[in-house]
């Protein structure tokens, strides 16, 4: 262990006003949450919680497209809400580049997608000619297994939603980032080729030294991909550690209906879950069911 923190959140909080434009009133979104991520020590960083818990609106802050209300969030060392420049921004996002949760909006469907590659290596990586742009997006795309020949004057709706999931991955790695923040990077793709993309991830962290920051809502997902999480319910972290620890055996009512809830692999066991809940629900009295 290093000892030196690649990204660090000290007691962080966001609030959002409600109520309209005269109101005083506030909504807490994310409440004095705190990790770190050490350098040195790539691993892939779970935030698991349901619609609303805060996770998306933490992985804002840590991009910086949201400012912390309370707390401070620093990046190899310097504080991110002193991120002001254009250069200082262009510094910030090629160590830290964003995959998101729908392909299909991250591309404009009238722009081909190797378009999109090969602006990212000019910007990012200075790639003034032709050629050194497209052997920096063969060789991102390569290690997502693609390549530049197949998708070369594609445009968005010429491929899946696993392929293209895998372009803007490639994408992302073109600066060599040192973190990958992916905001529920699987939940618009076709269930078949999901775990795909989580095995990915996976191997990027081992090949490419590369830490990821990765949000779900999926626990089944984190535990097979986590190596540390956090579990989150309406902005506050609930539980955290080792992916194993927690997930294994939790110890908060939040975390434990989440567990409970996740349908075994075996499809037989599984749907002598869903036929059980599915009996209980009718035995439900009204009452039982309002107040549930």
């Amino acid at each position: 262990m290093s000892g030196e923190r690649l990204l660090e959140l000290d007691n962080v909080s966001k609030f959002f006003p409600i109520g309209g434009f005269f109101s005083r009133a506030k909504m807490t979104a994310v409440n004095e949450v705190s990790f770190a991520l050490e350098t040195g020590r790539p691993e892939i960083f779970t935030i698991v919680g349901e619609s609303g818990s805060g996770k998306s609106t933490l992985a804002k802050m840590i991009l910086g497209s949201e400012t912390a209300d309370r707390g401070t969030i620093r990046f190899d060392g310097a504080d991110i809400a002193g991120i002001r420049s254009r250069s200082a921004r262009e510094a910030f996002m090629t160590k830290v580049q964003p995959v998101f949760q729908n392909p299909f909006e991250a591309f404009n469907p009238l722009t081909r997608i190797d378009e999109y590659l090969f602006s990212t290596a000019h910007r990012f990586k200075g790639a003034a000619s032709r050629a050194d742009r497209e052997a920096l997006a063969d060789t991102a795309l390569q290690r997502v297994g693609l390549s530049l020949a197949e998708i070369r004057g594609r445009y968005s709706h010429e491929l899946s939603g696993g392929e293209l999931q895998r372009v803007a991955i490639a994408r992302a790695l073109i600066p060599e980032p040192k973190l990958i923040i992916a905001d529920e990077p699987v939940s618009m793709v076709d269930a078949s080729l999901r775990m795909s993309i989580v095995n990915l991830f996976r191997e990027l962290r081992d090949t490419l030294k590369v830490s990821i920051i990765y949000i779900t809502h999926d626990l089944a997902t984190a535990y097979y991909i986590a190596d540390r999480v956090i579990i989150m319910r309406k902005g506050i972290v609930v539980e955290s550690g080792d992916a194993r620890t927690v997930l294994d055996n939790p110890q908060h009512e939040y975390s434990i209906a989440l567990k409970n809830a996740v349908l075994p692999p075996d499809p037989r066991e599984a749907s002598a879950i869903i036929r059980q809940r599915q009996q209980d629900a009718v035995t439900l009295t009204p009452r039982q069911i309002v107040s549930a």
